[in-house]
């Protein structure tokens, strides 16, 4: 049971675990705590689902469909498996799982320390302090926008803003913008903008092309299907680099079928290569465009192969294959742009997101500020993640695939849990 101590004290609380964060990572990690019996508290330093209210555009979608959207012993149970949940309905399913999950959840509750205290840690909140033989830091991987160095060069009169940010068209100035960065992300927004009546330019660099439907069924029925999500953390050659790989291109619609760059450059949009620098309010860009744009489709028509080939190997009637045009590069993209007194009025940094660690005073974090961990397993007894890019299999950031995640994690934590009342009671 969690002892509530004098109110007047300093601690507030103990409990065996922590579990930082309510959205649908931290709410799985307490079903499955509550599962085995172990004693725990959530803190959210806001609402349940909190992230997808406060730091989420209005018209965003979920990228994978609803018959996809499943957690521990719940799952998606609407009319519309195909379709995508809006950010309402994703808050209405964390928040239904969370009553169903009966999470002992401490709202508007901000984690502001986490500290080692003897065989376990200190969390610092603004209600109090908690004390916890281990902790479970689920509370997020897009805490804060990751924008570059270079935007502290942007003239002044061109506005700036990050997908935290944005809510609409209505959040950017008339006139021309330049999204910086081709993942979903940027291209959502830029199609948003251009649709709204802007003239939209998109700094593409390394970016994931796929399409949203393929042979019959959505491209997330294909990666399940064959297993391609479950691949393990310790089964990549280079994990490093497969935990910074941008999202794929995809939209929570099947309208347009793929989203890609040449579907904006047919709308008008103009493609350049990556921001690569700012000199007297000229922005300068990278000159391997074409380059970039053949190793996406040459990934994409790999993974197409590599699809038909499961298909074949186990006789599934579907629709026959198909392939898609290469992306278009004008030959003489734009290598420079403008800034100060052009065209360009708002700039958007789609240039991916990291999470916030700020609170974390145990030292597990490698000199980028990244989190040092084995598959979630954190560099310090009783420290665990969950929720981050390719954590432990390349759906770990995903709604669906946390619960593979957790059950490993709540496994580990149990038996450390165990390992320690072995050593205190002898």
């Amino acid at each position: 049971m969690i002892a509530n101590l004098d109110k007047s004290a300093r601690l507030v609380g103990t409990t065996d675990v922590i579990v930082i964060g309510a959205g649908h990572a931290g709410l799985a990690a307490s079903y499955c705590l509550s599962e085995q019996s172990i004693d725990h508290v959530v803190l959210e330093r806001g609402e349940i689902a909190n992230s997808w209210r406060k730091e989420r555009w209005d018209s965003l979608k979920l990228l994978t469909p609803n018959w996809q959207s499943r957690l521990p012993g719940f799952s998606y149970a609407g009319d519309d498996p195909d379709g995508f949940m809006s950010m309402p309905e994703v808050v209405d399913f964390i928040e239904d799982y969370a009553r169903h999950a009966r999470a002992p959840v401490r709202t508007m509750t901000a984690v502001t320390a986490v500290r080692r205290h003897r065989d376990g840690y200190r969390v610092v909140t603004e209600k109090g302090e908690w004390q916890a033989r281990a902790v479970i830091m689920a509370s997020g991987a897009c805490n804060k926008a990751s924008v570059p160095g270079i935007a502290n060069m942007i003239p002044g009169a061109v506005s700036q803003l990050t997908p935290h940010q944005y809510r609409g068209p209505q959040s950017v100035r008339p006139g021309g913008v330049l999204v910086v960065g081709a993942s979903a992300t940027g291209l959502q927004l830029a199609d948003e903008l251009q649709r709204a009546g802007h003239e939209v330019t998109i700094a593409a660099g390394e970016h994931v092309r796929i399409p949203r439907s393929y042979r019959g069924h959505d491209i997330q029925f294909w990666m399940d299907r064959t297993g391609i999500m479950n691949e393990r953390y310790d089964e990549m050659d280079d994990l490093v680099r497969a935990r910074g790989l941008p999202s794929p291109q995809l939209v929570g619609s099947h309208e347009p079928g793929m989203l890609d760059l040449n579907y904006l450059a047919k709308g008008g949009a103009r493609i350049v290569g990556r921001l690569m620098g700012i000199n007297n309010g000229v922005a300068q860009f990278s000159g391997s465009l074409r380059n970039v744009c053949a190793l996406a489709d040459l990934k994409m028509n790999r993974l197409l192969d590599a699809i038909d080939q499961w298909v074949l190997g186990n006789s599934i009637l579907c629709e026959a294959p198909e392939r898609f045009d290469a992306t278009q590069v004008d030959k003489s993209p734009a290598l420079v742009l403008k800034l100060d007194g052009g065209s360009i009025r708002t700039i958007i940094w789609a240039t991916g997101f990291r999470p916030d660690y700020s609170w974390l005073e145990v030292p597990v974090l490698d000199g980028k500020g990244r989190l040092r961990h084995d598959g979630g397993v954190v560099a310090s007894p009783g420290l665990y993640a969950l929720g981050l890019p390719m954590m432990r299999r390349r759906k770990s950031s995903f709604i669906h695939g946390i619960e593979d995640d957790v059950r490993d994690i709540v496994g580990h934590l149990s038996r450390f849990l165990g390992q320690t009342s072995t050593r205190s009671a002898a």
